[in-house]
């Protein structure tokens, strides 16, 4: 008789046997097909892959000037994993930390969600930029500190204290950074503002690397296959902007003491030579370890120094607007330059006023222009949107006005290549049917004056005098003249034309060139060369904005340019002399004796 526990016993042993020989068949495909965490650990201790860091690409003015090169710099980096009998004290008092700092420091670096590219096999950013003398200091004690390693690169250097909003700065990079662009890993740097951020791909180059060996306490022992699997770093791009840095600092020092903006630009070509955002700060402020803390500190400050106004900053551009409703108008057919409206102190209809100062009356297209005529805009916009022979409803025609003002620039990015362009604000029809229900002409009828709901940013009311200079096109506004081995976007060179056509821009090119003859530019007048110019006072609730747009020479200009200082009154008190000044710096390459005195005392103007 068979024995059944023996039988069983029989089965039990061989499903044993079975399962043990399942399990090592399994463990072995997991360290054959599974996470690399062996090999890695292996290669981690014996092997040292060195990064080698491009050299960034340099950046010049349009003149061949140095703005930006590199200069050495010196990080400690870790590799937790091979930290081992650390000494410290020692390690801090190198340093010159505490033993506060340094856990605070390590807890942050192992925590993965403030530090999502952490791992414990790969370098880690301990201390960012350390100097010289701190190197030499650490390098001789480093055999001491297993784990911990010192990187060279290199740190931006500005060769002048100018042009903070232009540049931008070279940070480290943010977790999201590492998970945009598998290129970075933690502890590295990228550009985070300006043309530093625009232009990061060209001016970054591509990492190197050497592959070293290390002996068991953590010592290079030489290069790991006699170098056959390094590779050495491409620097990158050097890069020459558009700008004239002597012309930028003048704007500068111009702006000192105030708020607002400056913006210039070639017409022909849509380089912009000055982007001038007050107030400003030295670019090499944000370089070094004390950067984070600096960057809060003007974050709190009122006065918003990090805010490029030139670009993100949005004002009712007053009556440097006006130059685009009359072309508007003309181009409909609503005026012509001899068209006259009445000023009696104002626009007047029924118990609607909208206020003017004192003029002749009635008044035509020229002397409109040249005297900033409030009321002469005011009725052309008003016969527009009731014209019932061409516009079916006052929507219409509504709509009508902003598809010219879009083709002008305006209400939308103009495209530059800096980070940050807002768009401003051009009602339309649909707008006004949300927000006001019921209206007509007159409820809108301060947009004819840049006034109202109408935004716009220095950027577009600049680029608003090329675009009269070049008699009704203009070419999207850019800060990059060329990249070195590159070249720029063709988006950077497309030429853009208006609704309006072209001998209609002479009318207001007349009309310009009166208000600096006889009007309310006569501060922009000078011996050289004819100056055209348009001045804005925009209405605020406190002060009122200053505020002046033109470009010169007549013909053949060279440059058109927009001022905008906030708080700062009529136009004529800041924005044309500082317009006058600018022009004649870039037009004749230097200011005379008496336009020196005048630069010093605007300078010294300042405003609460």
């Amino acid at each position: 008789m068979k024995d059944v526990n023996l039988e069983h016993r029989k089965f039990i042993v061989a499903a044993i046997a079975l399962a043990v020989v399942f399990i090592y068949i399994c463990r072995l495909a997991y360290l054959q097909l599974g996470p690399n965490d062996y090999e890695d650990n292996a290669k981690h201790n014996a092997i040292y892959n060195k990064v080698l860091f491009p050299s960034r690409g340099s950046i010049y003015d349009r003149n061949g000037k140095l703005l930006v090169y590199n200069e050495p710099a010196y990080d400690v980096m870790v590799i937790t994993r091979e930290i081992s009998d650390l000494d410290t004290a020692a390690f801090c008092k190198t340093l010159q930390i505490t033993k506060e700092e340094f856990e605070e420091q390590m807890d942050f670096i192992k925590d993965t969600s403030r530090n999502p590219g952490y791992s414990s096999y790969s370098q880690q950013l301990f201390m960012p930029q350390i100097s010289a003398s701190e190197y030499s200091i650490l390098q001789e004690k480093l055999y001491r500190f297993h784990g911990f390693y010192v990187r060279e690169h290199t740190v931006r250097r500005y060769k002048y204290p100018n042009a903070a909003h232009i540049l931008g700065d070279v940070a480290e990079v943010s977790g999201t950074d590492i998970e945009k662009d598998d290129y970075y890993s933690a502890g590295d740097y990228i550009g985070k503002q300006g043309v530093e951020r625009s232009y990061e791909k060209e001016l970054r180059g591509t990492k190197g690397v050497e592959v070293l060996l290390k002996d068991a306490r953590g010592k290079i022992q030489g290069r790991y296959q006699n170098g056959e699997l390094d590779s050495l770093p491409r620097p990158g791009k050097d890069i020459t902007l558009s700008i004239d840095i002597e012309l930028q600092a003048l704007g500068e020092r111009l702006m000192s003491g105030k708020r607002g903006s400056i913006v210039a630009i070639e017409p022909s070509t849509g380089e912009v030579l000055c982007l001038v955002s007050a107030p400003n700060y030295n670019p090499q402020t944000l370089v070094g370890k004390e950067r984070s803390k600096r960057i809060i500190q003007m974050i709190k400050d009122q006065s918003r120094p990090m805010l490029n106004r030139a670009i993100s900053g949005t004002y009712p551009p007053g009556s440097t607007f006006k130059p685009g409703q009359a072309l508007t108008m003309l181009q409909e057919g609503i005026i012509t330059s001899g068209t006259p409206f009445p000023c009696n102190g104002g626009f007047r209809y029924r118990n609607l006023k909208v206020g003017c100062h004192a003029h002749p009356s009635p008044i035509s297209l020229y002397p409109a222009i040249a005297t900033s005529c409030n009321g002469y805009f005011c009725w052309g916009l008003y016969h527009m949107f009731n014209n019932r022979s061409r516009y079916s409803s006052t929507q219409e025609a509504m709509t009508t006005w902003k598809d010219y003002m879009v083709s002008m620039g305006f209400g939308y990015k103009l495209g530059i290549d800096l980070p940050g362009e807002a768009r401003g604000m051009i009602p339309n029809a649909e707008y006004y049917d949300k927000h006001l229900h019921h209206w007509n002409a007159l409820t809108v009828i301060s947009i004819a004056i840049g006034q109202g709901e109408v935004t716009l940013t220095p950027l577009q009311i600049a680029n608003q005098g090329a675009t009269i200079a070049n008699r009704g096109h203009y070419i999207t506004p850019h800060i990059v003249k060329s990249i070195h081995g590159g070249h720029i976007a063709d988006s950077l060179r497309q030429v853009h034309h208006t609704k309006v056509s072209p001998r209609y821009y002479d009318d207001i090119i007349r009309g310009m060139r009166s208000a600096v003859t006889t009007g309310t530019c006569k501060g922009a007048e000078n011996p050289w060369y004819d100056v055209c110019g348009k001045t804005g006072t925009a209405q605020n609730r406190g002060h009122d904005h200053s505020a002046f747009m033109g470009f010169a020479p007549r013909n053949n200009p060279q440059i058109a340019i927009a001022v905008y200082v906030e708080n700062g009154g009529f136009g004529a008190a800041f924005g044309v002399p500082i317009g006058a000044l600018m022009m004649e710096q870039y037009i004749r390459g230097e200011l005379s004796p008496d336009s020196k005195v005048r630069a010093e005392n605007i300078q010294s103007r300042s405003i609460n």
